[in-house]
């Protein structure tokens, strides 16, 4: 069964949105993790030409061969290719024309997979898809990721593992599609950082009826976590305890899923939290309160909150603004800016208004931003003032 375009294109949001909750290039970082699957630069010798069977197959499949040629010509010269099959897998999924060629564009290293090699790949995926529609929405987004054959049975074993955790399909299949290394890496490695994060939960009284479900929702918000180290968690969280937080407090922050429990080091940590101390004016116990309001000012670069907090400042905002609503600080400049802009052209102060009005997520700023006009072009009804009546009738 073919799909129109149309049809493709809305399957495809839809599944994106299913497979991420991270910004849209997440597909672009995970391919600087993903360095097993490159190549070495080829150079093609004087004596070497185009494999033209492959060049031919290309075009019969509307590929922008100049494309290719540009960004990984290598792939012309490499003989046998499979150009046919790759695209027949793409059409059994029920890719249109449309689709195949930018799938073959986007990643024409594909071609060099052999037939058995897509078939036994294919029936790995459809263990953890839903469909082969779903299917050909993660390969049409995240090709490099479906395509990596070179890791069959560490991929094989990492699903047998998590699902024997009973973890949800649907989070195994974005870890694949997304942060695709760490089903290529052996099991053990995997093992080793979820007992670690395990036991991190645990030894800060965290429920163990409620592990598996904190488990899973911390990889389904920050897929590349089972790429760091194991040590770094148990560094960081003795990192916290050595500042005065206390288990249950730490336990808070690990269960607020913003990321930290990884996204740092003490030295980045410390240079974080002293610089926060110091713009905000605040004692090592209010900091300690800011920092359980707003877990991410712990992983950002001090670089990134200098940024941060000039912009804010140069807005206009006030020191006790961003101390009471720190969550403001993980708003970029950019975006911060468009967001006062726009509220002001509803008549909005950002000296008297309140910071949630310009704060969370996109979602909720439109919804502030919506009250805002309907204020402001809700006519104001005087009571005092007596209704005209018409005398005429």
């Amino acid at each position: 069964m073919e799909f129109s375009e149309a049809q493709v294109s809305t399957h495809l949001k839809k599944t994106m949105l299913r497979l991420t909750t991270v910004p849209v290039f997440v597909y672009w970082r995970t391919m600087q993790h993903f360095q097993v699957l490159s190549r070495p630069t080829f150079t093609p010798s004087f004596n070497q030409v185009e494999n033209k069977l492959t060049v031919d197959s290309f075009h019969q499949h509307s590929v922008d061969v100049q494309k290719i040629r540009k960004l990984k010509g290598w792939v012309l010269f490499q003989s046998p290719a499979y150009v046919d099959n790759i695209a027949a897998l793409l059409q059994d999924l029920g890719a249109n024309r449309e689709v195949i060629a930018r799938v073959l564009e986007q990643y024409p290293e594909a071609v060099l997979c052999s037939p058995e090699e897509v078939k036994a790949h294919t029936d790995l995926w459809m263990s953890i898809c839903l469909n082969k529609e779903e299917l050909l929405g993660i390969i049409t987004m995240f090709p490099a990721s479906f395509f990596s054959i070179n890791h069959y049975m560490n991929q094989k074993a990492n699903i047998q593992y998590f699902q024997s955790m009973n973890m949800n399909k649907r989070i195994i299949r974005k870890l694949m599609a997304t942060a695709p290394q760490s089903f290529c890496n052996p099991v053990e490695k995997n093992h080793e950082m979820i007992s670690t994060l395990k036991e991190t939960y645990l030894s800060l009284g965290g429920s163990e009826n409620n592990m598996n479900i904190w488990l899973q929702k911390l990889i389904n918000q920050n897929p590349f976590i089972l790429l760091k180290p194991p040590g770094l968690v148990r560094d960081n969280m003795k990192f916290l305890q050595d500042r005065g937080f206390l288990s249950t407090e730490i336990l808070l922050l690990v269960s607020k899923l913003k990321g930290f429990i990884t996204e740092g080091n003490s030295s980045s940590m410390q240079a974080a939290l002293e610089y926060s101390q110091e713009v905000l004016q605040c004692s090592q116990n209010e900091m300690k309160e800011i920092i359980l309001k707003c877990p991410s000012i712990i992983y950002y670069s001090v670089s990134t909150l200098a940024e941060r907090f000039n912009g804010l400042l140069k807005a206009g905002i006030s020191l006790s603004q961003i101390k009471s609503t720190p969550t403001i600080l993980e708003l970029t400049t950019q975006i911060l800016l468009y967001r006062i802009q726009k509220l002001q052209s509803c008549g909005y102060d950002i000296k008297t208004g309140s910071l949630q009005d310009v704060n969370g997520t996109k979602k909720d700023f439109e919804m502030s931003y919506s009250k805002l006009q309907l204020r402001k072009e809700r006519p104001v009804f005087n009571p005092v003032v007596p209704l005209k009546i018409n005398n005429d009738q």
